[in-house]
């Protein structure tokens, strides 16, 4: 048969890419009632304050040749499956065993010592309560986690506690933030695991979500920081922190969904609108936002603390309603290009690629600052998410990859491995709550100084730890990266890195007596111990590593979003 020339060819090829093209759609998103797109107000506008700068700022960093040749031979791996891979005998069945054990024990330390309480101080084996009657903070935090682990018997106690013992029509001051990622959202999320059945949960957090929500009758929508259980009438609020008035929304649209009380969405909504309008640095904001008048306000822009989950949720929320609210996508994707513009730097030395912070951004010479908190490893995730939506890399066709994907794949690659730097370089095993990196200065070219007492390894290492900055809380995000990256890429290192972490924790931070606690600084061997531990070990470190060593895929990124404090929670649609 003769061959067709190939003009013809390529019009043959044309129904074959848009087939293609169908299919991966109806994969990446489940079968529903078509979601219909909306759109919200986005403006495009920069901050007048970007008029003043007298200093570039710019970097804009791009992939090298080397970076994206390793990613196509990550790519090609992927797609051929366990046959190109060396057979392992790594037991991660074993290993997923032993963090389970590592959840019960800390459990049992909580259930020892302070069961029921809202703190848990894992030395003097005391706890305390946030008011006078408690919120049930540790219990809702992990419940999820002990129902997904299989600890029935634990998940019971804490489940017939909270909606037994615990109401939320008290008297007392929370945390809108914390109350809403770590109650509301452990709340739902064990309302859905464990079948969508049990209404007392879902009633406790209904309870919940009607007084936090009081919080958000201000004249913009954004809210104080603080939530006052029995309050009427206007909330006083002149400015909040950026991360936590944007990160609210998951919890939220979910319960809305759930109840079919629209008023939830609308509230959240309303406040990611106020966002969406207010002038940005090319897609970057400034860590606190102004209640009364709805602009960024601050000078100092950072993807740490006050910054973090802003930009995790744009992309979440996108996510969470299967990819109907194009602006918050495109927000995202705005923000990314501003990362990319201005934080993006590279160590001299080790090579490492971080994500520093642009302080003064208010002025006529804002400067970056080479600062790097362990809350930015969430980025490296993030980035994996929003490259692919979930899917992993061997079910995607190459062409449906952008420049942006590559680009953003390469950037979570590279992010991944200085995380995991700032673990491997202490002699601890176990990262600072804060990092900072030596650097090249970027208008004068000279190397800034440093002391070289902050410096992990001598003399050519680049990350720098001022004694203030050396202790670890037992923090989830770099494993969260960890997990994500696996799912997405395939690459089995990532899995590795996660078991070093985690024996690493087991040495140090495990109590003889069980459970566990902080450390005061991880360049100390042995390290302190610090009277504390964060519900955030069991519901996130634990949960992802629980993940990360699973063989299967108990909570597919395809059909779940993690809130920020990996609550995993079901994507839907409004209108199915």
């Amino acid at each position: 048969m003769p061959k067709l020339p190939f003009r013809w060819r390529k019009l043959v090829l044309v129904p074959i890419v848009l087939v293609v093209l169908y299919l991966f759609k109806r994969k990446t998103i489940p079968a529903h009632k078509e979601e219909p797109e909306y759109r919200r107000y986005r403006t495009l506008e920069q901050h007048p304050r970007m008029q003043g700068w007298t200093t570039n700022m710019t970097v804009n960093w791009q992939p090298t040749h080397s970076q994206l040749a390793q990613l196509d031979a990550v790519v090609q791996l992927a797609k051929c499956g366990s046959s190109c891979r060396p057979p392992t005998a790594v037991n991660w069945t074993y290993r997923q065993q032993q963090v389970v054990a590592a959840a019960k024990s800390a459990w049992n330390a909580y259930t020892r010592d302070a069961f029921g309480y809202d703190e848990h101080y894992p030395l003097s084996r005391y706890g305390k309560n946030f008011t006078h009657l408690g919120i049930g903070y540790i219990v809702a935090d992990s419940l999820d986690t002990l129902l997904l682990m299989g600890l029935s018997e634990e998940y019971k106690r804490g489940r017939d506690f909270l909606v037994n013992q615990v109401t939320f029509d008290q008297r007392g001051a929370v945390s809108l933030f914390e109350s809403t990622i770590r109650i509301l959202g452990g709340l739902l999320s064990a309302f859905h695991w464990s079948g969508e059945t049990d209404y007392r949960l879902l009633a406790l957090a209904d309870q919940l979500g009607e007084r936090l929500a009081r919080s958000f009758n201000t004249s913009t929508g954004i809210p104080p920081e603080t939530a006052i259980l029995r309050s009427d009438g206007m909330p006083f609020a002149t400015e909040c922190s950026t991360s936590e008035s944007s990160t609210l929304q998951l919890e939220f649209r979910y319960l809305s969904k759930l109840t079919g009380k629209p008023e939830y969405r609308q509230q959240v909504d309303r406040i990611i609108d106020a966002m969406l309008k207010a002038p940005k640095y090319d897609g970057l904001v400034p860590t606190w936002v102004s209640s009364r008048y709805g602009n960024f306000t601050g000078s100092d822009i950072s993807l740490g603390s006050r910054g973090d989950s802003y930009y995790e949720y744009l992309l979440k929320q996108w996510l969470q309603t299967r990819q109907s609210e194009v602006d918050l996508r495109a927000e995202y994707d705005s923000a990314m290009r501003g990362v990319k513009k201005y934080l993006v730097e590279i160590s001299p030395y080790q090579d490492l690629t971080y994500i520093g912070e642009l302080r003064s951004v208010t002025g006529s010479e804002p400067w970056f600052s080479a600062k790097m908190d362990h809350l930015v490893c969430f980025l490296a995730g993030n980035l994996a998410l929003g490259a692919t939506n979930g899917t992993a890399l061997a079910d995607i066709p190459a062409m449906l990859l952008s420049v942006r994907d590559w680009e953003d794949l390469v950037l979570a690659r590279e992010l991944g491995e200085t995380c995991a730097r700032m673990y491997f370089d202490t002699p601890s095993g176990l990262a600072p709550e804060i990092a900072y990196f030596r650097q090249v200065d970027r208008n004068t070219k000279q190397q800034v100084h440093f002391e070289a007492a902050d410096q992990l390894v001598p003399p050519n290492g680049d990350i720098l730890v001022p004694p203030s900055d050396r202790h670890y809380l037992l923090r989830p995000e770099t494993v969260e990266s960890f997990y994500l990256l696996w799912k997405i890429t395939g690459e089995t290192k990532w899995r590795e890195y996660g078991w070093q972490i985690f024996q690493a924790i087991e040495k140090w931070a495990k109590l003889e007596d069980g459970g566990y606690s902080s450390l005061n600084d991880v360049t100390q061997i042995p390290p302190t111990r610090r009277d504390g531990i964060e519900s955030f070990f069991v519901a996130e470190t634990l949960k992802y590593l629980y993940l990360l060593f699973s063989d299967s895929d108990p909570v597919s990124l395809t059909n779940y979003v993690f809130n920020t404090e990996a609550h995993p929670l079901p994507k839907f649609s409004w209108v199915a």
